[in-house]
């Protein structure tokens, strides 16, 4: 029998992100807050843990790294995705001088395992639930490999609840749940099927409850349900978010939610029901182009099904209740001079507030990186001048890129933005959160309090707004703003949420002003 070692000290850490479109950084101290949501997977990692170790998890979004500190560790696990690539290779080699003992798991090594060459003693390819476990045991035995990878799919009925008790809560925006993994879809540049198959798996309602009451428990009112595609086996999602809406119910709404899901949701209006019914307020929706030849090339099938254009699906999830957000991407193969207007045409009429564009992007271990690697269309420089590592091909590098930031500039001019914004809010068909509102009229009570904590919100938000905001136009348009929808909606949870839209606005205001700058490398917002 082998004997084991003793207990280890373990040190868990999140790199810092780069600048981006959902990292809201120019946003955040007006909230009070240091980062917008905490990454899944080191709270999972630490319950997956056996009891035997000790463990430290340290998002550097929230905390700086004590290089010093962490090197004393037996072991440190660093995990990251695509955008945080530099900042990891920065911090292992900040821990190589210091002799520590580091792994590296996520879904950056998982596409690009050489990535970190021998900057890391062991990586983890995929999921980890089998195999961090099985590593401990092997490290304590003496006798761990240099790269781990599990031959089945987690059983995510297995998984356990992540230790959201080790976060500091305090300082996030949003809470992270994920119920599902997996997409069947089968989009060319996508990794998520790459990293988590095309056959969806979920969690039972029993879990779900369970990590809701741990979030609950260190104050978490906002949760952005990450996965990829909440919808991607609805028969089985139906039966957890009918249970979710039953506790949403019985304790009085405490959570707002919001989520990822396929287009072809406006397809199920039964399934939207239940999503407002369980307070999902927001669906992010990728919609990647108006142009279906686009779609066609990428493999995006589900955009291009009958039953309406992908305009009027947009507008019957909002009618549903939801506001939508998009994923929208410039740069296809079938992508010419006219896609930028066409963007900004289909975001306008769409009324969407919050359009994540991006120029497409090669990711190792994805079909389209195979297709253009094989066709010598990939830029080999890991940080490429022109923001994407593709060579698109009915436009320049140059085209694409000019292309890419007029479109942001036109989207989140104030103006247009703020048009957006009330053609969708000041629309009074528009119900964002008729199922707290249905519980409210029933408890009159809860509805006052919840009404005194919206305007006082409101009040602290406004305050930072006009202090922070340094240009005197950009202020007076958010007043301006503000008192409209004052004026013609005397709601205070709408007031709110207006307020966390103008907020919202600014960061997207600072991005697109550092993307608009020569002297600053160009970084894709993705």
């Amino acid at each position: 029998m082998v004997e084991l070692t003793a207990m280890a000290n373990i040190v868990l850490i999140n790199p810092r992100f780069e600048e981006s479109f959902w990292g809201m950084e120019h946003a955040l101290p007006l909230f009070g807050k240091r980062a917008n949501l905490p990454v899944a997977s080191l709270p999972l990692l630490s319950a997956l843990t056996p009891a035997e170790h000790q463990v430290v998890l340290v998002d550097e979004n929230v905390t700086p790294i004590d290089f010093d500190r962490v090197a004393r560790a037996d072991i440190v696990g660093l995990t990251g995705m695509s955008v945080q690539r530099f900042r990891m290779r920065e911090i292992l080699e900040e821990l190589r001088k210091r002799g520590a003992f580091v792994v590296v798991g996520g879904p950056w090594v998982t596409v690009k395992e050489d990535y970190f060459a021998d900057l890391a003693s062991v990586i983890f390819v995929g999921e980890a639930e089998d195999t961090w476990p099985r590593f401990l045991t092997d490290w304590q035995q003496g006798r761990h490999q240099p790269r781990y990878e599990q031959s089945e799919k987690t059983d995510m009925t297995r998984a356990p609840c992540p230790r959201y008790d080790q976060l500091e809560a305090r300082h996030y925006m949003f809470g992270s749940l994920q119920i599902s993994r997996g997409c069947p879809f089968q989009c060319e540049f996508c990794d998520i099927i790459v990293t988590f198959g095309r056959r969806p798996r979920l969690k039972s309602s029993a879990q779900v409850i369970t990590e809701l009451e741990a979030m609950r428990a260190i104050g978490m009112e906002m949760v952005f349900i990450v996965d990829d595609n909440l919808i991607g086996n609805k028969k089985a999602i139906a039966p957890v978010l009918r249970d979710v809406g039953q506790w949403q119910r019985a304790n009085g709404f405490p959570f707002t939610f919001f989520t990822e899901a396929s287009l072809d949701l406006a397809d199920d209006p039964p399934l939207m029901q239940l999503m407002t019914e369980a307070n999902i307020q927001a669906v992010f929706v990728g919609i990647e182009s108006p142009n279906a030849e686009s779609l066609r090339e990428t493999l995006k099938f589900q955009n291009l099904r009958e039953g309406g254009t992908m305009l009027e699906k947009v507008h019957a999830i909002q009618s549903a209740g939801m506001e939508v957000w998009t994923g929208m991407i410039v740069g296809f193969d079938h992508d010419d001079e006219t896609i930028f207007d066409a963007q900004i045409e289909f975001v306008r009429d769409a009324r969407v507030v919050h359009a994540m564009l991006g120029m497409l992007s090669a990711i190792p271990k994805t079909p389209l990186y195979d297709r253009l690697a094989a066709e010598n269309r990939l830029d080999p420089d890991d940080q490429p001048a022109y923001g994407t590592n593709i060579i698109p091909r009915r436009l320049s590098r140059e085209a694409l890129r000019d292309g890419y930031v007029r479109i942001m500039q036109q989207l989140y001019d104030a103006k247009t933005y703020f048009d957006r914004t009330d053609r969708l809010f000041l629309d009074p068909t528009f119900e964002y959160n008729r199922a707290q509102r249905a519980y409210w009229r029933r408890h009159p009570l809860a509805w006052l309090t919840a009404q005194s904590k919206y305007l006082i919100r409101s009040a602290a938000l406004y305050h930072r707004l006009m202090r922070h905001v340094a240009d005197p136009e950009l202020r007076q348009e958010y007043r301006s703003r503000i008192a409209n929808v004052w004026r013609l909606r005397r709601q205070p949870s709408l007031l709110f949420v207006y307020l966390i839209k103008c907020a919202t606005h600014y960061h997207y205001h600072q991005l697109t002003k550092r993307l608009s700058s020569a002297d600053l490398p160009m970084v894709n917002t993705f």
